[in-house]
């Protein structure tokens, strides 16, 4: 069975593989059905949506009229305005078909100017913590993507109580060899302060291989080439949950879904980083963002 450990200062033991329900976003209901029922079996109780993740909180509204006391429910809003926020919370509680969340998230809050609206007076965190005090939501939480995400959740921190970050974490974007990026300066300054003071910690992207080109051929069930070979998968997961404390995300590309679980349900060791240099020739691994080249915005 998958690990369960607190989710921050939550009061909440989530599976430290939290089920990226983006990956139902263009499912048809009955394989959604299914795909919820596969990981609640695994042992996962926690699940990750947003309002912008087209289809999925559809998807999910029927499986949790069953199964909503099963798993931890979070979900985001993409919205920096007072109304804006107000109104796409409301919005994703009639689409989930449920009275209240646990989590909802400011998503990916990185860009300066949309950071500084969400925190003004009639900025989107003022309504979430509207909605906290209705009943509508127990938590709140800041995700982002790129290479300064992990620098801005530590000014969102300094800001606000946020009970839970997200950003990406893979063994590429540590930098080359021995040494470190500016990234994981950065995302190592966020981890201490997050385990510090009980704030959990989301990742994503472990099993992301590189963005796509134009000659790669697939499906494209998730915007960048994930990995693919059962070994390398496992190790990208090791490599995040090896890190006590550190929750990992899974793919929007459901395919990668027993891959994932199958590494999660194996004893957890950290990566050789003789393995993990392999893999990075072998497979052609790549970082998704580069600081000040590809530091773009993605869902």
């Amino acid at each position: 069975m998958i690990e369960r450990i607190p989710f921050g200062h939550t009061g909440h033991l989530s599976s430290r593989i939290i089920f990226g329900a983006a990956a139902l976003g263009g499912m048809k209901q009955e394989r959604a059905l299914s795909t919820l029922y596969s990981v609640l079996a695994a042992g996962v109780n926690h699940i990750d949506t947003a309002a912008s993740y087209g289809d999925s909180e559809l998807r999910l509204a029927p499986w949790l009229k069953n199964n909503r006391s099963e798993v931890f429910l979070a979900t985001k809003t993409g919205e920096r305005t007072y109304q804006g926020a107000r109104d796409e919370l409301r919005r994703s509680l009639d689409r989930l078909g449920v009275p209240s969340v646990d989590l909802i998230q400011l998503h990916n809050l990185v860009d300066i100017a949309q950071w500084n609206q969400a925190f003004a007076d009639d900025g989107a965190l003022r309504a979430l913590v509207e909605a906290r005090d209705e009943g509508l939501v127990r938590f709140i939480g800041v995700t982002g993507h790129g290479t300064y995400v992990a620098e801005r959740h530590l000014q969102s921190l300094a800001r606000f109580g946020f009970a839970s970050v997200l950003c990406p974490y893979t063994y590429a974007m540590n930098g080359k060899g021995n040494q470190r990026g500016p990234y994981a300066d950065d995302f190592e300054t966020l981890y201490t302060y997050c385990q510090r003071n009980g704030i959990a910690m989301q990742t994503i992207k472990s099993v992301a291989a590189r963005r796509w080109r134009d000659e790669d051929e697939g499906r494209r069930l998730s915007w960048y080439l994930p990995l693919k070979d059962n070994d390398a998968i496992r190790r990208a997961v090791h490599f995040v949950l090896s890190r006590p404390g550190l929750f990992l995300n899974s793919s929007s590309d459901a395919t990668l879904l027993p891959a994932v679980l199958a590494a999660a349900n194996q004893p957890i060791e950290a990566p050789d980083r003789a393995a993990m240099e392999d893999d990075m020739q072998t497979y052609g691994i790549e970082p998704l963002f580069v600081r000040d080249m590809s530091d773009d915005v993605w869902v």
